[in-house]
């Protein structure tokens, strides 16, 4: 960890400097209301100034169901490459390894969100509504604006107690609602270890997601690549973990953080961004 990060006031002050953007969903483009003003045509921007563009975030689903949604919400869907998804890593990973299983179908605990399938969807597996016989968990959301954290300690400790292996690809800790804020997946998860449960992280900062990205941007030097996000657990951390550059946005989790408070999640994490931007702008109007 060195240095202090240079703040600026839009993307346009450091464009030039790359060729690829991996770019956070939620606290960056928009939170759990809708788009940040100005963020869909920041991305247009960066698209017509001849960048590669991967969305790149921590959400459970996979990758073609956040490409509807961001279209959804106003977002021109020509202005990213590819949106991965650590749903879409686990995803693949499933099929790999089911793959493997000569036929054995095994039973998975699948803990989504609104009633969402989409993460099994395809791949040769049985859905279990229980911790008392499933063979894997596959954690890809949470419902903790509706439900308590006891709600899932009771859910997953018959699993923790057969040592059932959890696959979390949603690892964010803290989730941005309509109403605000609430725990996320990755607390789940966190719980589940607690519980003695062993736990298969897949998304930011892990390095799968980051492998997956890499490979699909090819002969893209790192040097030459940055990472945009409002978590410094998850997208600073995880970019400097891979040996790129990052900008780290002042809204979504840490919108209210001050200075000492961000600078103490630097020296925590081990991850100082290379640049400070307000918010998801191309400049100041």
């Amino acid at each position: 960890m060195t240095g202090e990060p240079l703040k600026i006031s839009g993307l346009h002050e450091i464009e030039e400097r790359f060729d690829a953007f991996l770019i956070d969903q939620f606290g960056v483009l928009r939170d759990g209301k809708g788009p940040y003003p100005q963020a869909a045509e920041t991305l247009v921007r960066l698209k017509q100034a001849g960048k590669r563009i991967i969305i790149l975030s921590n959400s459970g689903k996979r990758s073609a169901e956040n490409d509807r949604r961001l279209a959804a919400l106003g977002f021109h869907s020509g202005s990213w490459d590819w949106f991965l998804t650590s749903g879409e890593v686990a995803w693949r990973i499933l099929q790999a390894e089911s793959r493997q299983m000569n036929g054995v179908v095994r039973k998975c605990l699948l803990i989504s969100r609104d009633g969402d399938t989409s993460p099994l969807n395809g791949l040769d597996l049985e859905r279990t509504e229980t911790g008392e016989d499933a063979d894997f968990i596959l954690l890809a959301a949470s419902e903790g604006d509706v439900q308590p954290l006891s709600f899932y300690e009771a859910l997953l400790a018959p699993a923790a107690r057969r040592g059932v292996p959890c696959l979390c690809t949603n690892p964010d800790k803290i989730m941005l609602t309509k109403e605000g804020t609430a725990f996320g997946a990755g607390r789940i998860a966190e719980l589940y270890e607690e519980l003695g449960g062993h736990v298969r992280w897949i998304g930011k900062p892990f390095p799968d997601i980051y492998t997956a990205a890499l490979e699909f941007l090819g002969s893209t030097a790192p040097e030459k690549i940055c990472c945009i996000g409002d978590s410094i657990e998850h997208d600073i951390a995880g970019a400097s973990g891979s040996g790129l550059k990052s900008v780290l946005v002042t809204t979504g989790i840490l919108e209210t953080a001050s200075d000492a408070e961000r600078q103490a999640l630097f020296a925590e994490h081990g991850a100082v961004p290379d640049f400070i931007l307000p918010k998801f702008i191309w400049s100041e109007r």
